[in-house]
C-alpha cells in the first residue's frame, strides 16, 4: 500500500507546493491540506506505518526530515529547524521520537 492509496494525489501536491519554501512546512498545515486530518484511526495507523521507512514502530529524527519525500521522491528535505519544531509538537512522551499514537494525536488535533 502506498499514500496514495489512502490519500489524492492532488491533495498531497497541494500539501507540498505549500511548504516548497524552506522553513515554511507547517505539520498542522500540511495534515489539512493533504486531507490526512480527516483520515479514521485506522488510517491513521497505516498512514504512520508507511511513514515509519525502518518499521521500528516509531518515526525518528532521522527519518522525520525525509517526511515530504515520503510523499513525493523529489519533495525537499525539512530544515534542521522544521524537523526539531514538527519533533517537539508530536514527541509527547519525550523519547526523542513519534509513535503511532501521538502522531495519530497530532493529525487529529
Amino acid at each position: 500500500m502506498s499514500l496514495t492509496d489512502m490519500l489524492s494525489p492532488s491533495d498531497i501536491a497541494a500539501a507540498l507546493r505549500d511548504c516548497q519554501a524552506p522553513d515554511s512546512f507547517s505539520p498542522k498545515k500540511f495534515f489539512q491540506i493533504s486531507g490526512m486530518s480527516k483520515k479514521s484511526s485506522s488510517q491513521l495507523k497505516e498512514i504512520f506505518r508507511i511513514l515509519d521507512n525502518d518499521q521500528s514502530g516509531f518515526i525518528e529524527e532521522d527519518e522525520l526530515k525525509y517526511f515530504l519525500q515520503r510523499f513525493e521522491c523529489g519533495a525537499r528535505v525539512l530544515t534542521t529547524s522544521e524537523t526539531k519544531t514538527f519533533l517537539a509538537a508530536a514527541d509527547h512522551d519525550g523519547d526523542g521520537k513519534i509513535g503511532a499514537e501521538e502522531f495519530q494525536e497530532m493529525v487529529q488535533s
